[in-house]
């Protein structure tokens, strides 16, 4: 029996440059090929759970924000990727701007504009920012890419001004993670 909760997390964006460190060193801190097979790894796992794919488990959403989505659907839960179990929170991500929660329960495949999703990795993956890693799906499971043609799966943003990283590290707690109205239910 797998716990999942399902929730109003307010999670920030997906957006990305490359930091300055980085550059310098001619490396980007995330969308390599290693961060867009992982995150294969991420989708399927997800696809196995039923939060991704055909087969995906439904919520009533609600009212969302840029740079999500006007409605959202949220849920937490834990994942077991290369052998290690970390934290995962996806979110799907639905508009346009005015779409209402009905109109999204009628269609959401109509409706859904991306899923972006946190995954807690193990110790010193990225200790600076509790170890995240970071994607953005297009709605069939690949990733989206930045204006740059970096794909968004990584430390997204790490050391930019804005982005996922920049935006979550004001989260209470420390955590990286924004939550507000939270309820549990069990998957079995």
């Amino acid at each position: 029996m797998k716990k999942l909760l399902l929730g109003a997390a307010l999670i920030a964006g997906m957006g990305g440059m490359m930091t300055s460190v980085a550059s310098a060193q001619g490396m980007a801190p995330f969308g390599s090929e290693e961060d867009a097979a992982y995150a294969a790894k991420i989708w399927q796992a997800m696809t196995e759970m039923n939060l991704a794919g055909a087969s995906q488990i439904h919520v009533t959403p609600y009212e969302g924000t840029d740079p999500h989505g006007m409605m959202l659907e949220t849920f937490f839960a834990s994942a077991t990727i290369d052998g290690y179990t970390g934290d995962l929170i996806v979110k799907r991500n639905y508009g346009p701007v005015g779409v209402s929660a009905e109109e999204v329960m009628s269609d959401p495949a109509a409706h859904l504009g991306a899923v972006t999703v946190m995954f807690r990795r193990e110790a010193g993956y990225d200790p600076d920012n509790q170890n995240w890693f970071w994607v953005k799906y297009l709605p069939d499971g690949t990733l989206d890419k930045n204006p740059k043609g970096m794909m968004l799966a990584g430390m997204v943003a790490k050391g930019a001004e804005v982005g996922c990283i920049a935006c979550h590290g004001g989260a209470p707690g420390g955590d990286y993670v924004f939550l507000a109205d939270n309820t549990a239910a069990t998957m079995e």
